[in-house]
Order: C-alpha cells, then structure tokens, then sequence
C-alpha cells in the first residue's frame, strides 16, 4: 500500500513540541509545507501560537514567528487534529532511567493518544531516541490498538535525529536522513517523504532496528573519542605537553575513508543525548546477554571530568598561596556547550559543586542561561555582567565560549592580582595565553 498522498505538499503532524520537535516544525513549515505542531504542555502551545520560543538555537525564534504568522505551523492540544495529517512524527522526549533503562512514559503516552485518532493511510515516523526494537514491540502495537495494522493500512517507520544543539537549522537542510521501516513499502515511504520535504540525502536501512541502532551508534562514538580526548589530555598534562598540539599532529594520519579524527578535551560531556544514550546502549546490550563495556567506560571517564576541572582550579589556586575559602571563582558560561542556553546535564554543575566543597565563593554570568533555570538546576543565580562576576576574582573559569565571550578584554577586567584563567572550552591559541600572561593571569586549560 502507498503511504504517501502524491500531491506536492502532504499534510504533517509533529508530535512533541520540545527541542527537537520545533526544529522540524518549523523547518518543514518554512519549506511551504503545511504543519500541525501537537504538544500536551499548554504553556508552550500559548508561546509558540504567539511566536514565542523558549529555545536557544540561531534562527529557530525567527522561523517560528514567521512560519506561525503565515499560517503555515500552527500548534495545539488536541490530539484529534492529527487525523488531518498525511505524516505524523513523533518527537517526545525519551530519557532513561539511572540503570540506562528507558522511561517510555512520554512516548507511551503519545502513542496511546496518536493511536485513537490514527486513520488509514497515514505514515508514521518515530525520531525519539530509543533502544533497537521499541518502534516495532512498543510504538507498534500501541498504534495497532486502533484496529488498523502497520505496514498494510499505515506506515510505521524510525528515522533518527542526528543534529547538533548550536547548528540544528542548517544540518536539517543538509544532513542525510536515515530511514528505516517496520516493512519495505513503509521505509520506501519514509524515503520518499524525507527526500520531498527536506530534499537532502536519504540512506534507507533494512529495518527499523537498525535505524535506531544508527543514533545510538553516533552518540556513542561521540562520547567514547571525548573521553578518548580528556584522557589524552591528562596524560599530555603530566609530560607539560600541549594536548591541542598533539590533537592536530595526531589528526594528520588517514585512515579509513578519512583520517584519525580525535576530538577535543573539555570541562565534560553535557545535553539531552551525549550523557544517556551509551547508558540506553549499556542496558540494552545487558538485556540480550551482551556486556558492552566501551560505553560504560566512556561514561565514567567523561563524569570525571567536572571534578578534574575544579581540582585544577583549586591545585593552581593553592600553588599560588590562595585558599579554596578565601578565593572568589568566576564561571563565564553555565551551559553544556558553546553558544547554547541548554543547561541539561551541563558538566559545569560538577564544577560548582565541587568548588563550593572545597568553601570557594563562586559567582557566575552566561547571557544565554535563564536565571530561573539555573537557580533550579545549579543552586546558583547568575549575575548580571562579565564586570560583576569577575570583580575580584581570583580565577575567571571559562566553561562555555559564547560569542558573547570572545572578545573579552582581560586587560580591562577587575580581577585580582594573579588571576587564574582556566580554560575549560575556549581553546585559546598560544597567542593569546601568551597575551594573558604578560597581562599577569595565570593560564591552565584542560591538558595546557
């Protein structure tokens, strides 16, 4: 059976409003396609209707504004709108458990409500990050409670999301799609769609298992070559030897279809995706009687790495005469990584908690971070300014390098005599730590 309308424009429904959600939604809405956003959250159904976003991605309050005042997204509560939909995606959050179990609530939830008004002839696409086999042993039946049967009255496919929090908008527009159906005429279906509405590079796999095998594949890449980087970077460390130096000497050696490819060290690994999908593959493996040990070992070495980074502060405070309870820490950017707001997971609460242990007086700024947010989740409130957090201080810790930060004038910052500069992800080259040491700071970076 065909599962896709053969007009230009097929109808869309995106279910789940968070991150993820409004990133397709809005794009597929800015390409002219007609696109019903659903989300149970009422608050964020009243921002979005009035062109609000609550995320921090370039570009993505802009197309909602656009695509919602031209009547191109509109977003609701009400589920029985989807029945309008020619392809309905679902892209709830799916978080996992502190075994790395998944928590499926959400996902059992849209399901459930999806499946009363799910109608013949409709495609549906699973994004949310699961373990191989949910889209066929849970998503499946639970859509098949509507007395209609995947793959003969409608599709039912899995499609990972692979882009990266900072660059979502453009990787959508240029990334290949990975498609992978519960039967053929469903992954053909989910092939075309992705090639109609998006226009990029469609990869179909034989199943939807492997499609869901892919994300967690790439995640756990990602973070095993960190922890490989923050390891390097310790050892690097105990020979005085710059861990970047030896990053871009290393990268020079081909191999494969490309060439060696390490990653860079930091403060720690953060986000919706890095810190749980090797957990979801961990536990998943431990299910079919396999011991993966390569994620757990990645996991744990980039836990670490937030203690690692406060005990170099407070090392080269010491060796500097400065005691942990009569220093003041300055923490520019509170979030997980660069040019986001995002603080799930960020590793610099590690940091914090660890200074504020050791007595240490920390103040912090990050123009993106909602103050609210960060006093829930950090304990800490930000200040209003660089000038207000660095005033005094004794160590200016610069966590995430947002754009914000890049032109920062240390030579004009009212910080204490012999400030430390720890560098947890700006990568500074060496002409400006040897910029920052003849102003007097003292610099140490991750593996510098």
């Amino acid at each position: 059976m065909r599962f896709l309308p053969e007009q230009q424009g097929p109808k869309v429904a995106v279910v789940g409003l968070g991150y993820v959600g409004s990133c397709i939604a809005a794009i597929l809405a800015d390409r002219g396609w007609t696109v019903t956003g659903v989300d149970i959250d009422a608050v964020l159904i009243d921002e979005l209707a009035n062109g609000h976003c609550r995320y921090q991605e370039d570009g993505l309050p802009e197309l909602i504004r656009s695509t919602t005042g031209a009547g191109r997204l509109r977003v609701t509560a009400d589920y029985a709108r989807i029945r309008d939909a020619d392809v309905v995606l679902i892209t709830v959050s799916t978080p996992v458990r502190p075994d790395g179990s998944l928590l499926d609530d959400q996902l059992r939830d849209a399901c459930l409500r999806l499946g009363a008004h799910l109608r013949e002839g409709q495609l549906v696409l699973v994004k949310s990050t699961v373990p191989p086999g949910t889209t066929r042993r849970l998503v499946r039946p639970l859509l098949e409670r509507s007395g209609l049967t995947a793959g003969e009255h409608f599709g039912l496919a899995f499609c990972p999301e692979r882009f990266a929090e900072g660059t979502a908008l453009g990787e959508l527009r240029t990334l290949p799609i990975i498609v992978g159906g519960v039967n053929s005429d469903s992954t053909a279906a989910a092939e075309e769609f992705w090639r109609r509405a998006l226009g990029v590079t469609v990869i179909p796999l034989d199943s939807s298992e492997a499609a869901e095998i892919v994300k967690l594949a790439d995640n756990w890449w990602i973070d095993l070559n960190i922890a490989l980087a923050n390891e390097l970077a310790k050892f690097c460390a105990a020979f005085d030897v710059d861990v970047l130096d030896v990053i871009t000497a290393a990268n020079t050696v081909p191999k494969g279809a490309g060439k060696v490819n390490i990653l860079l060290p930091s403060v720690g690994v953060g986000g919706s995706c890095l810190v749980k999908d090797p957990w979801m593959v961990w536990h998943t493996a431990r299910r079919q009687g396999l011991e993966i040990r390569t994620a757990l070992l990645g996991r744990e070495i980039n836990a670490e790495m937030p203690e690692y980074t406060a005990r170099l502060i407070l090392d080269e405070l010491a060796r500097a005469g400065k005691e942990p309870a009569a220093s003041t820490i300055a923490i520019l950017g509170l979030a997980f990584k660069n040019n986001t707001g995002d603080l799930r997971s960020t590793p610099v609460e590690g940091v914090i908690a660890a200074l504020k242990r050791a007595g240490a007086q920390v103040r912090a700024h990050d123009p993106l971070v909602d103050p609210i947010q960060a006093k829930e989740r950090l304990d800490l409130t930000p200040v209003a300014s660089v000038e207000e957090a660095v005033r005094d201080a004794d160590c200016v810790a610069v966590m995430a390098l947002h754009r914000e930060f890049a032109d920062l004038d240390f030579a004009a910052l009212p910080v204490a005599p012999s400030c430390l500069v720890l560098d947890g992800r700006a990568y500074y080259p060496k002409e400006k730590i040897a910029e920052l040491r003849r102003l007097g700071y003292v610099y140490r970076g991750i593996g510098r």
